[in-house]
């Protein structure tokens, strides 16, 4: 590991939603910094102004911001490597393409956009690179007093890398170990545009050197880019000063054919953005993992374990044990497929761990969405305790906890009449007797004077716990039944058997 402090960077482009797989770049990021007592900063790449899309920046520290990722430095958050946006670092880009083409690493291209594509219908699959670039209109074929007329005349142009020919370009990634290249398979990028803009390629590079980057963690897909960024390393700054590089492998759709996309899951009924957002320019939602009821530990635990583990069984990690147990030499090389049945499993086992206080809320604030005011929060919390075992979303509290603050509005009292009989209507008005007379009001005995009036009366418990689940919650759903009227109280518990004996004798 290279001895200057670790520094690593996650450097979106807002053009959108922030697709799951960004979001585990950020969490291995950010596990490595805080591992190594390092920085992890968020530099914003909005070169490409045709891309740039409104909110897409205030949604992405959104989403980061939920998932308990906060960065050392960002464009929020300040720091001394400033600006963290590459639009505001525009000046700092062209000395470096200017000094590149004065060392003969790379060149001016004057090609007009109605030239290039003339040259696409002419050659097929037509790349500009050193096989072409002898017949294109460049400071290799026009003379140099040509190339400065043009020039003084802000003629329209790029500055594009010249790829030397038929050279080994080679480096050693953290994760997959040695991969190599040959320069000859590789076109002549853009390194800056004619708005004077840089690409990727040049902006990536220039900033991790001025930002000190120590490790640039990325996808997979950024592996054929990695000879240009090899070569601006060598002609600018020197091999010495770059980044250790670690390409992370990809996020596959379910059966394991390719990338998962938003399509797939607008197709397959499943979020892959992290939170909800809202195309400014068609008004379309996408649904995300927060929306849908996931817990942001949960969210994170889930993304840890798509493509790496600690070598044991262990699935469950809080974040602080996942920065004490990451290390990138566990992180798979292959791609990784999104099973969804998974990730709601982790959902589950997460809202079961957590202390019914840490839910109480995000329950509150749902039912309240709901028209539900909560105001015993003692109350809120047995009633979060026994019911969590059974929600899998955190949006599931609200059919499993409402029917204790709010009366049900529908009771399906077609699930009780077929076997409703004068005997069993006996049965209920015995036990409203009792039950107001009582002086005892907890589960157990609630279930044991259910029981012995059941007995008086010759009929099964059985028989009549779906009655009484259904006078109390309305529906065949909930927890342990006399759990439930403990909660409700004596007053309310009464009154909704009353109630549905009411709507029986009719």
């Amino acid at each position: 590991m290279s001895t200057k402090k670790v520094r690593v960077r996650f450097a979106p482009s807002p053009t959108g939603g922030l697709h799951l797989g960004g979001v585990r770049t950020v969490l291995y990021n950010y596990l490595f910094a805080k591992q190594n007592n390092g920085d992890f900063i968020v530099r914003i790449e909005d070169t490409d102004q045709t891309r740039f899309v409104a909110g897409a920046e205030e949604y992405i520290f959104k989403c980061l911001e939920w998932c308990g990722l906060t960065p050392d430095e960002s464009p929020l958050h300040g720091g001394s490597y400033g600006p963290y946006r590459q639009s505001e670092r525009k000046e700092n880009y062209r000395k470096y393409a200017e000094e590149l083409v004065e060392k003969g690493f790379a060149y001016y291209a004057f090609d007009t956009a109605e030239e290039l594509e003339a040259k696409r219908k002419e050659i097929a699959n037509f790349q500009y690179s050193q096989h072409t670039r002898s017949s294109m209109k460049n400071s290799l074929t026009l003379s140099a007093a040509a190339v400065e007329t043009l020039l003084n005349n802000h003629t329209p142009h790029v500055i594009r890398i010249k790829m030397p020919e038929n050279e080994h370009i080679s480096f050693t990634d953290m994760i997959r170990g040695e991969v190599s290249f040959n320069s000859s398979q590789v076109d002549d990028k853009v390194l800056l545009k004619a708005d004077g803009m840089p690409t990727y390629h040049l902006a990536v590079v220039v900033d991790d050197h001025l930002m000190q980057i120590s490790h640039a963690f990325r996808g997979e897909e950024w592996l054929p880019s990695a000879p240009v960024h090899i070569l601006l390393w060598q002609y600018l700054f020197g091999l010495e000063n770059m980044p250790q590089w670690a390409h992370l492998p990809l996020i596959l759709k379910p059966d394991g054919n390719g990338k998962l996309s938003k399509r797939d899951g607008d197709r397959l009924g499943f979020p892959v953005f992290a939170m909800d957002w809202t195309d400014p320019k068609t008004n379309e939602t996408t649904t995300g993992f927060k929306e849908k009821g996931f817990l942001p530990e949960a969210f994170v635990n889930m993304l840890a374990m798509l493509g790496w583990n600690d070598g044991t069984d262990k699935e469950i990690f809080p974040l602080q044990e996942l920065v004490e147990k990451f290390s990138l030499d566990r992180v798979h090389k292959g791609g990784a497929k999104f099973d969804y049945e998974k990730a709601k499993w982790f959902n589950h086992e997460w809202i079961k761990k957590l202390p019914t206080a840490n839910l109480q809320w995000q329950v509150a604030g749902l039912l309240k969405a709901g028209g539900i005011q909560v105001s015993d929060e003692h109350a809120l919390e047995k009633v979060i305790a026994i019911t969590k075992e059974r929600c899998t979303f955190l949006n599931d509290f609200t059919e499993q906890a409402s029917f204790f603050f709010k009366r049900p509005a529908i009771i399906d009292i077609d699930a009780v009449r077929p076997k409703w009989n004068e005997q069993k209507n006996l049965f209920f008005t015995e036990l409203i007797r009792t039950y107001r007379l009582t002086q005892f009001w907890q589960a157990a005995d609630l279930e044991k004077d259910f029981k012995e009036i059941a007995a008086v009366n010759t009929i099964k418990p059985g028989e009549l716990m779906l009655p009484l689940r259904i006078m109390l919650v309305g529906g065949k759903f909930g927890p342990g039944v006399f759990e439930i009227a403990e909660i409700l109280g004596k007053e309310e518990t009464v009154s909704r058997i009353e109630h549905v004996l009411s709507l029986l004798e009719h």
